[in-house]
């Protein structure tokens, strides 16, 4: 394998390394700084516009992966450097661990009977309104949380680390990040983040795919079945409004053999969701399962990532004339 292939495949795994060890980092996270300039911009630029919100979108994706291409530029050719880089670049886009990491701080208390702490800790991780939720009804979301979550901070960081290398991993969290932010539909942002989400949509449409074969695959992990993680992944993973979610939601509720959707209340904005799986509703202790499910979705993930940049870099030495 090529020395730069190697270096790559090597700072992808080492990231995902940092990431296990030690999270994000409560203050000074890159992504929130990326955030934080992205939100100044978005008070300049905003409009009830579309085309203002592709142009905002466009600046912010393309000056983030410009940077990725000139980090890729400036290391070329040195291959501890790019060992280095890659490993800090995937570790800032990932967010696995954080995300089992606050999935346990919810758990925790609601597995101890207190309603209470578990609604007060709820909304770090889920923006649904915890004053309305029982016990099950926050177990299901976040189960729901963990599930998607899964695809979008690390399977999708990772799938576009091995196509792309440094600009895939930070172009595809500033659209990830972005469509946080903008992608919502609220009266400021319906049609200034539609290009947001739209580029969000697309830059996860494989990635969460892939995150509801892997689910299916790994579904033994939490005593599922693979049979019935498939079917319910094939019958309702297009049922969800999300084109992506969907996907990582079914393959999830068909493993952990749960029922997930149904009616989540936002800021006193109601959705009804379809039911994906059919088990009962999920109880405090399928958050750990699915901490568990997600965490060896993201080892599976982080063996792909490897493997595809060395299969890649083997079969263009063989297409090479000696």
């Amino acid at each position: 394998m090529p020395a730069h292939a190697t270096s790559t495949a090597v700072g992808l795994a080492a990231g995902v390394l940092l990431d296990a060890a030690f999270g994000d980092p409560r203050r000074g996270h890159p992504v929130a700084g990326f955030g934080a300039v992205a939100g100044r911009l978005e008070r300049a630029m905003h409009a009830d516009d579309r085309a203002r919100g592709v142009a905002y979108t466009a600046l912010c994706v393309g000056t983030t992966a410009t940077l990725g291409l000139g980090l890729r530029r400036a290391i070329a050719g040195r291959p501890l450097a790019t060992i280095a880089v890659t490993a800090g670049c995937t570790w800032a886009v990932l967010g696995g661990t954080t995300l089992r990491r606050e999935a346990r701080v919810i758990a925790a208390p609601l597995v101890a009977g207190d309603l209470p702490a578990a609604r007060a800790a709820l909304p770090r991780l889920v923006g649904r309104d915890p004053a309305r939720l029982d016990d099950k009804g926050i177990a299901r979301a976040v189960v729901e949380s963990v599930a998607e979550n899964t695809s979008d901070a690390v399977v999708a960081p990772l799938f576009w680390g091995a196509v792309a290398g440094i600009p895939g991993l930070l172009g595809y969290r500033a659209i990830n990040t972005l469509d946080a932010m903008v992608g919502h539909h609220t009266p400021r942002h319906e049609n200034f983040g539609w290009a947001s989400a739209r580029l969000d949509d697309a830059a996860n449409w494989l990635p969460a795919r892939l995150t509801g074969l892997l689910t299916v695959a790994v579904a033994p992990v939490v005593g599922g079945d693979r049979a019935r993680a498939w079917a319910v992944l094939r019958r309702d993973g297009g049922s969800h409004p999300s084109p992506n979610a969907g996907r990582c939601e079914a393959s999830a509720a068909g493993a952990l053999d749960v029922a997930l959707g149904g009616r989540n209340v936002y800021a006193g904005r109601t959705e009804d969701r379809p039911r994906l799986g059919d088990g009962p509703p999920p109880s405090p202790t399928d958050i750990d399962r699915a901490n568990r499910l997600s965490a060896t979705v993201g080892l599976g993930a982080a063996a792909m990532a490897v493997a595809f940049v060395a299969a890649r870099a083997a079969w263009r030495t063989r297409r090479t004339p000696r």
